[in-house]
This record gives C-alpha cells, sequence and structure tokens, in this order.
C-alpha cells in the first residue's frame, strides 16, 4: 500500500463527491431497512410461517449473491453510473409491486429479481467509492462512508415498523419515494471508469475466485448478521421487550460512536491488526443473544456485537483492496459481496427454520458458533489465497 510521505499534507477525504456517495447510500439503506423487517411480519399477516418469513431476505441474499460477481463486473465494464441508475430505476418499480401483492408467495418471487439488482447497487457503489478515496485514507474512508448506511439502519427499521401499524401501503410507499431518491441522486453522479479488464464479460476470468474464497470469512459471520436483520424484532416481540426495534437501534449507536476511531486507528496500525478482534466480537455478541430475556440483555449483545461487525467489513475490504487491480474493483466486491450475501441469506433462512423448531435461543446459538469459526478460517485462508500487494 502507498502512503504519503511523513510531513506531507493528507490527500483530502470529504469531498463533494464523497457526501453525495454519502447521501446515495443513506437513501438505499434507509429504503432496504424499512423493508426488511416489516416484510416477515407482511408475510405471516398473509398466511405465511415464521420459516416463510426468513425466505424473503434469504432469496433476496441468495440472488444478490450469485449475481454479484457478474454485475460487480458489469460495472467494471460498462460504467458505475451507469449500473446504480438502471438499478434505482428497478427497485422502484419494485416498491410499487410489492405494493400490489395479497399472498404471501409472490413477494417471495420478488425477492429474487429484488436481489439481482440490490447486488448491482452495492458492487457498484463500493467499486465508486474505492475510486474516489484516497488510498493512504482508505480504512477511513469506507469506514466515515459506511457511517451512512449505519444511520439509515438506526432509524429505518423503527420508521418501517411504524409505517406498518397504519397500513402495508405506506411502508411500499415510503421505499418507492427513496428508490427515486436515490436513483435521482445517481443519475447526478459523474462516471469514474478504469480501463475494463481484458477477459470477456461471460468468461471464467472475470469473476474474481481467490477473493470469494477469502472473503468466506465473511459468510462465517454474517450469517447471524442475517437472522439478527430477520429476526431481531420478532425475537423481541416474543420477550415483550418494547420497542421492538431496540436490538437495531443499538446496534446502530454503538457503530457510529466506534466507527469514526476504528477507520483511523486501521490505516494507522493495520487494518488486519483491527480486523482480528473484530471477529471475536462478533462471535461473543451472538453468544450473547440467546442468553438475553430482557431489553437490556438485548442491548448488552447488540453493544458487543455492533462493535465487532460495524468494524470487520471495513477492514477487511481495506486489508484485501491492496491486493486488486483497480480496473477489477468491481469484480472483487462482487466476490466480496458474493460471500457477505450468501452468509446474510442462510442466516435468515435457517434461523427461520430453527426457530419454527426449536426457540430463538438454539437458532441464535447456531450463528454465534458458525461466527466464532471465522477468524481460524481467515487466518488459513489469508495465507493461502491472498496475493502480494500492488505496487
Amino acid at each position: 500500500m502507498t502512503s504519503s510521505a511523513p510531513g506531507a499534507p493528507r490527500p483530502p477525504l470529504f469531498t463533494i463527491p464523497f457526501f453525495v456517495m454519502c447521501s446515495f447510500t443513506f437513501t438505499v439503506f434507509l429504503s432496504a431497512f424499512i423493508l426488511f423487517p416489516t416484510m416477515p411480519f407482511r408475510i405471516i399477516s398473509l398466511g405465511g410461517s415464521r420459516f416463510a418469513a426468513g425466505l424473503f431476505l434469504g432469496f433476496l441474499t441468495y440472488a444478490s449473491a450469485f449475481s454479484a460477481p457478474l454485475t460487480g463486473a458489469l460495472a467494471d465494464r460498462f460504467g458505475k453510473r451507469r449500473m446504480l441508475v438502471v438499478c434505482g430505476v428497478v427497485q422502484t418499480l419494485l416498491s410499487v409491486l410489492y405494493a400490489a401483492t395479497h399472498s404471501y408467495q409472490l413477494p417471495l418471487v420478488l425477492a429474487i429479481v429484488h436481489g439481482l439488482f440490490w447486488s448491482g447497487l452495492l458492487a457498484a457503489s463500493a467499486a465508486y467509492m474505492a475510486d474516489i478515496i484516497p488510498e493512504s485514507r482508505r480504512a477511513e474512508g469506507i469506514g466515515y462512508w459506511g457511517l451512512s448506511t449505519v444511520a439509515a439502519i438506526a432509524v429505518a427499521p423503527s420508521m418501517g415498523l411504524r409505517l406498518f401499524h397504519h397500513g402495508w401501503l405506506w411502508v411500499c410507499g415510503a421505499c418507492g419515494a427513496f428508490n427515486l431518491g436515490m436513483t435521482l441522486i445517481a443519475w447526478s453522479l459523474r462516471e469514474t471508469r478504469p480501463a475494463p479488464s481484458a477477459a470477456p464479460i461471460f468468461s471464467r476470468e472475470v469473476i474474481d475466485w481467490r477473493m470469494m474464497k477469502l472473503a468466506f470469512t465473511l459468510f462465517l459471520y454474517s450469517f447471524g448478521y442475517g437472522g439478527v436483520t430477520s429476526f431481531s424484532a420478532l425475537y423481541a416481540d416474543s420477550l415483550g421487550v418494547t420497542p421492538k426495534g431496540v436490538y437495531f437501534v443499538a446496534l446502530a449507536t454503538v457503530i457510529l460512536v466506534s466507527r469514526p476511531f476504528s477507520g483511523p486507528l486501521a490505516d494507522r496500525i493495520g487494518a488486519r491488526t483491527v480486523l482480528l478482534p473484530s471477529l471475536l466480537l462478533i462471535a461473543a455478541g451472538l453468544a450473547i443473544l440467546p442468553l438475553s430475556t430482557t431489553r437490556n440483555g438485548l442491548i448488552a449483545s447488540a453493544i458487543v456485537f455492533g462493535l465487532g461487525f460495524g468494524t470487520a467489513y471495513t477492514v477487511f475490504v481495506a486489508h484485501t483492496l491492496t491486493h486488486v487491480d483497480p480496473a477489477r474493483r468491481g469484480a472483487a466486491f462482487g466476490g466480496i459481496l458474493a460471500a457477505f450475501d450468501t452468509g446474510i441469506g442462510t442466516g435468515s433462512i435457517t434461523i427461520g427454520f430453527l426457530a419454527e423448531r426449536f426457540g430463538f435461543g438454539p437458532a441464535f446459538g447456531v450463528a454465534a458458533l458458525l461466527a466464532a469459526l471465522s477468524l481460524p478460517y481467515f487466518l488459513a485462508a489469508e495465507k493461502r489465497w491472498l496475493l502480494p500487494a500492488q505496487p
């Protein structure tokens, strides 16, 4: 990794394009996290089971995971701005279709389409940010950009649950409005487009296989995040804890507080050095969750989990991007998203299945066990698959 010479002025991070992308990401996740926690309640209200409720996020994230390596490569080839605009338009239309559904099966079908374009949004926006963030401030920049996601998660679930109380059309209307807003923001961007890879777009070489293998680390801990996203509100409701979105609020708050420190720290002492304890904290936070039967217990779990989860993805990306050709950043992020979203989808489906049969405690216990494997896996995978840093 290159870095500024000692005593040299630090390259600017907080530029207009940076803040525009932060506003874009905030709007994207505001819409998403209005929908994600409320859809299980909608599916159950239409006659679906807890398992069916978990399938929505599961199908969406599986579709996102399987398509991300390709949509990331398409963003490299055809332009990140173009990818963001197209995906924004499609998601606006999906909000209308969600509003028109009156059976729990149809949202599950739409979730697959949603996931295809969700992967395009995430891969293209991440690659766009990697283009505009100075390399010597990469962890800090990705960390601050991630705060826009966290801020959205802090307010969106509670907003979505309040809107759901007034009716499903209110939820879909809000999602549609925010999706339209993020499409207009994407339209205003200027393209950043390195020279495309020489690999044909549908060849095996277009996928960054080494990154996908290394990113299985993210699968192991995002499994629990999928369960938390889909079922923490239902879990709180089953315990009689109010407000039902308390886990999301606590999780987002601790990430907002810790992120401004973890990014600069990673740039200073090394992203890998910060990553290793973060993986341990994720496992510990998930282990606390099945033992929690009160509001304070849920908050304690969210704090520990949030300290690890809010840092791990940022420093993982900062560490691995030093090994990626700039013209292949979309493909690299596609591989990262494939692992991350597969974990979320598997977690959502599996935890829904386990919660239906054994209860939430054993279900979250399985998530904690898998998260505990992420650290030894990363250490082994790093030695085998991580390439030397780019000069």
